[in-house]
């Protein structure tokens, strides 16, 4: 495969040692799941978990378009344990010879010199400082992260070169970080951002069987929240025909402000072909069949839902905020802004995510 020579450990004919271009990192215990495919070649679509790591070349990315939400992206892994069935990132994985759909979520490549390199970069005089996010292509802060503990080197250099960055994760591991993150709070500019589409366990459980509860993401919400580290919400991605009945997204926005979250973002889900489109569409017909022709009707051959739906879907977003106080005066937590119903709901606009 086209990375194989970017292995950890193929450095016979290096120049330096892996141990000057990649320091070991101080490992949790276990591998989150994740076996070591050993020294031969990964195999595509075997199903085995494993974590490939490599050493990168680069690691602060462009987003490419005239106009992307995020102009510089960091991602320290590559595949998802979240396993996500609507993940866009899933593309991703057939640039490295493997398949969308279970090589996605259980080949994860591991950028064992992700902390190294990002200082590097940092300090070329050809870097001017622009805001970085990490999550937007896949999460940080899944599972593995327990053992490589690649962030806390990543926010540690932002936070040394006063750079600002954000982070969107499902994880629970970010509240590990809460220290350094309050730490670079003080000296740059930090936005956390957790998703959570649905407060429906057993529908989040089929989703998204590899993330952490909606409960326990909404927790992560509250704990930030208590330590005065503002975070928001990403409501990401509101399902057609799942968790975009009025019903369903007052009982979301219901929950998303009382744990305090600073604002809530609809994004209603895109199907971007060759990866997440086939492999949710499958998830779909398997789990759900009577829903097909909804999503044939909405999507027909494109990516996006027709514009109309995703401004009725930010209504009652808004409509919700609105009622429990998200962003409400004097930034109330959401505890405080649950009872406090009068405030000013904070919805960021329902722009469509143009990402990697």
């Amino acid at each position: 495969m086209r990375w194989e020579d970017l292995r950890e450990g193929r450095d016979a004919d290096a120049l330096f040692g892996v141990e000057d271009i990649a320091p070991v990192p101080d490992r949790g215990t276990g591998r989150a799941g994740l076996a070591s495919p050993g020294a031969g070649p990964v195999s595509g679509g075997d199903g085995e978990p494993v974590a490939v790591e490599i050493r990168a070349r680069s690691i602060i990315n462009r987003v490419p378009g005239e106009s992307p939400m995020f102009r510089w992206t960091l991602n320290p892994y590559r595949g998802c344990a979240h396993a996500c069935v609507y993940c866009f990132a899933r593309r991703s994985h057939t640039y490295l010879d493997l398949d969308a759909g279970r090589d996605f979520d259980t080949k994860i490549l591991v950028k064992v010199n992700a902390g190294e390199l990002l200082r590097a970069e940092l300090a070329r005089p050809s870097w001017g400082g622009e805001p970085i996010a990490m999550g937007t292509n896949t999460d940080p802060y899944q599972r593995a992260e327990g053992r490589y503990r690649l962030m806390p080197q990543i926010i540690s250099a932002l936070a040394e070169a006063a750079n600002p960055f954000s982070v969107l994760t499902k994880g629970r591991l970010v509240l590990r970080d809460a220290d350094l993150l309050e730490q670079a709070a003080r000296t740059t500019d930090v936005r956390l951002a957790v998703s959570v589409g649905t407060v429906d366990g057993p529908l989040a459980g089929s989703v998204e069987p590899g993330a952490p509860t909606p409960r326990a993401r909404l927790d992560t919400v509250r704990a930030l929240a208590d330590r005065g580290l503002g975070c928001s919400v990403l409501m990401a991605p509101v399902l057609p025909g799942l968790t975009d009945s009025p019903e369903a997204i007052d009982a979301a926005v219901a929950a998303i402000a009382e744990a305090g979250a600073s604002s809530v973002t609809p994004i209603v889900l895109h199907l971007r072909p060759g990866g997440a489109r086939e492999w949710y569409a499958s998830w779909l017909a398997r789990e759900h069949p009577h829903l097909v022709p909804l999503y044939r009707e909405l999507y027909g051959d494109g990516s996006y839902a027709p514009a109309p739906y995703r401004e009725l879907i930010a209504a009652r977003v808004r409509e919700a905020a609105r009622r429990y106080g998200i962003g409400g005066r004097g930034g109330a937590s959401g505890r405080r802004a649950h009872r406090q119903r009068d405030g000013a709901a904070t919805v960021r606009a329902p722009r469509q995510l143009r990402l990697l």
